[in-house]
C-alpha cells in the first residue's frame, strides 16, 4: 500500500482510493503548493495504514457512479483495527469534513470538525482557515 496524501492511498497494485467525506490540505496537487499541515496529514495516514490490512467500505450514495470520483478513484471508507481512518483525519484536525457530496456520515463529520476547531487540534491550530 501506498499514500498519495492524506485523503488518498493506493492498495493492490494500481487501485487509487479518495476517502470519502475529507479533505486533507494538498501536498502533491499539480496547480498548488504544498498547503499547511499538507505534509503532517499524509505522514498521519502513512502512520496509520503502514503495514496494516485495510478493509475498505463503500457508501451507497456513490453506487450509482460505480463507486468512482471523476478521476476513475474508488471512493470508500477505508478501516484498519476497527478504525475508521476517515473520522480520525477530522477528529484528529488533519482533515476538513468534504460535504459537497452527501455521504453516510455527513452529520458525524461535521460535528468531529466542529470539535476539532473548537479545541484548535491540528490544523486548526497552525494554519489559517476559513
Amino acid at each position: 500500500m501506498r499514500v498519495v496524501d492524506g485523503d488518498t492511498i493506493v492498495v493492490r497494485p494500481n487501485e487509487k482510493v479518495r476517502l470519502i467525506g475529507v479533505d486533507t490540505p494538498e501536498t502533491v496537487h499539480p496547480r498548488k503548493a504544498v498547503q499547511c499541515f499538507g505534509s503532517d496529514a499524509k505522514e498521519f495516514t502513512r502512520r496509520m495504514v503502514e503495514n496494516k490490512s485495510i478493509r475498505l467500505a463503500f457508501d451507497e450514495s456513490n453506487r450509482a457512479r460505480n463507486h468512482k470520483d471523476r478521476y476513475g478513484r474508488t471512493l470508500a471508507y477505508a478501516y484498519f483495527d476497527g478504525t475508521m481512518l476517515n473520522a480520525e483525519l477530522i477528529r484528529r484536525g488533519y482533515a476538513h469534513a468534504y460535504t459537497r457530496f452527501p455521504f453516510r456520515y455527513i452529520v458525524e463529520f461535521r460535528a468531529m470538525e466542529r470539535t476539532a476547531r473548537a479545541q484548535r487540534i491540528g490544523l486548526w491550530s497552525s494554519c489559517r482557515v476559513p
